[in-house]
């Protein structure tokens, strides 16, 4: 048998899984043109479809550099006018430079991303549009799943909003002394889940912050040095107020306590008057965490003051004459006669022994 009268009868294969047909040139001609011509119908289609998740991928790409390097300028702009400020007379009392530079690195950061996951998250949408994929399905999805993981991870989610809300409202910063409930003491860190704090003995507290309800800064604003002084009543009280007014006087003007103290020491007057001691109030206007300091220096110089003037300083539980002339025996008891066994009361109490038995 000849090859070519073997392609003309279309003799069966040695495939054993069934009788096919060899194909023939003709039809393996007919195939190629069909393909040549699909190819030739839809290329434009193809083509413009490319083009357009191109020139997507490119806008989108373009977009999120010029966000990110706006913000990134918005940050530096931020960062300069703090060094700015920290310049300046009362710059290093008003501007923390590291605190402003952590406040504005979290909030760029923040920014980026949330810049970054709205652009690319748009093109993304976009492109599965032009490939005429029905996102309705991925969108129901998605929506569960972003609820599954809602509720798995609320309680991050909750930490995440709570530090972003107090990184934007500047509720506290680096070197701050606050409260937050759960913990108090300076600020080490502010981050956007947990805030870190260091103790008054010197321990690292990792606060979250979705665990913080409410917050006192006292590192904000001014402080008040408060400070109560307790002397005889019998002491001349315009004699005390000179004596304290020049003391306070005093100690405006020395280094450093003329920088901590905003405003002059005030003596607001009687607080109590009590039948052993009068009690006077003596309050002042402080720099931000430097009140504790401040008081203790105004005891310091008030007690050396009235050393000098003679006045004295009293204190503690008043002591009462009665008690201390009080009767020692006055707490025992008097003898008792029953006390003595052969005492005609200590007879009459005693037991009547039995008599002889009247059975017989």
């Amino acid at each position: 048998m000849h090859w070519p009268a073997v392609l003309a009868a279309g003799s069966p294969s040695a495939d054993p899984t069934g009788p096919t047909t060899t194909p023939t040139l003709d039809n393996a001609q007919k195939s190629a043109t069909e393909a040549a011509g699909w190819v030739e119908q839809n290329w434009s289609t193809w083509l413009a479809i490319g083009l357009r998740i191109l020139l997507i991928l490119i806008i989108a790409s373009v977009l999120r550099v010029l966000i990110r390097r706006a913000l990134t300028k918005l940050i530096d702009r931020m960062n300069r006018s703090a060094q700015a400020v920290e310049g300046t007379a009362l710059g290093g009392l008003l501007v923390n430079a590291e605190r402003r530079r952590q406040r504005s690195e979290a909030i760029g950061s923040v920014l980026r991303s949330v810049a970054s996951f709205l652009i690319l998250g748009t093109a993304a949408l976009m492109i599965l549009g032009v490939l005429n994929i029905n996102l309705a399905p991925l969108l129901a999805s998605a929506g569960v799943a972003g609820v599954a993981i809602g509720f798995g991870a609320r309680n991050l989610v909750t930490d995440f909003l709570s530090g972003v809300f107090m990184i934007l409202e500047d509720q506290y910063g680096v070197g701050d002394s606050i409260d937050a409930g759960v913990a108090s003491g300076e600020v080490v860190e502010v981050g956007l889940r947990v805030t870190k704090l260091r103790g008054d003995n010197g321990e690292i507290w990792y606060v979250r912050n979705g665990e913080i309800k409410r917050i006192g800064n006292l590192s904000q604003g001014w402080a008040t040095a408060s400070v109560d002084v307790q002397v005889r009543p019998s002491e001349d009280l315009g004699r005390v107020r000179a004596v304290i007014a020049e003391a306070t006087d005093s100690m405006t003007k020395d280094e450093p306590w003329n920088e901590r103290l905003w405003g002059p020491v005030e003596i607001l007057g009687l607080n109590e008057v009590l039948l052993e001691s009068m009690v006077i109030r003596i309050s002042a206007k402080t720099m931000p965490g430097k009140a504790v300091g401040v008081e203790r220096e105004l005891r310091w110089r008030i007690k050396e003051a009235f050393d000098a003037a003679g006045i004295r300083i009293v204190g503690g539980p008043p002591l009462t004459e009665t008690a201390a002339t009080a009767d020692p025996t006055a707490s025992m008891a008097a003898p008792s006669a029953l006390g003595n066994p052969t005492s005609p009361q200590s007879l009459a109490t005693a037991e009547i022994p039995p008599g002889p038995s009247l059975s017989k």
